[in-house]
């Protein structure tokens, strides 16, 4: 399979991907300030270098479901404009692997960030 583009314009592209999501999507706004947040937080915490990989990976992930989700809606958008109840599931699925992934986020939150808040009350 030859590549149409050059590996710079792939990169250009998905940077205009995650540009359009920032702009268009208040749900991945949400989850960027959330990130942010989280991360100050951890940096002021003290985390280690395995709770750094593990914070960093558990952000990453709803991150990338809430892009996956965004894609998907578009997609069922253009096929599907009518309301058809196949399109609703789609998109309903979709929008419920962000909320299992953002639950997930916040248990492993609690679980990295409770002891060091724990810690500095005591």
């Amino acid at each position: 399979m030859s590549r149409k583009y050059p590996i710079t314009r792939s990169f250009k592209f998905a940077f205009s991907g995650l540009k359009s999501a920032i702009k268009r999507e208040p749900n991945f706004r949400t989850h960027l300030f959330f990130a942010i947040i989280t991360i100050i937080a951890a940096y002021f915490l003290n985390f280690t270098l395995s709770e750094w990989t593990i914070l960093i990976f558990v952000i990453f992930l709803v991150m990338i479901f809430e892009l996956l989700n965004t894609a998907l809606e578009a997609l069922v958008n253009l096929v599907s404009p009518e309301l058809k109840p196949e399109a609703k599931i789609a998109k309903d699925v979709a929008a419920a692997s962000v909320l299992i992934s953002a639950i997930f986020s916040i248990i492993v939150g609690a679980i990295l960030f409770l002891p060091k808040i724990i810690a500095l009350l005591l």
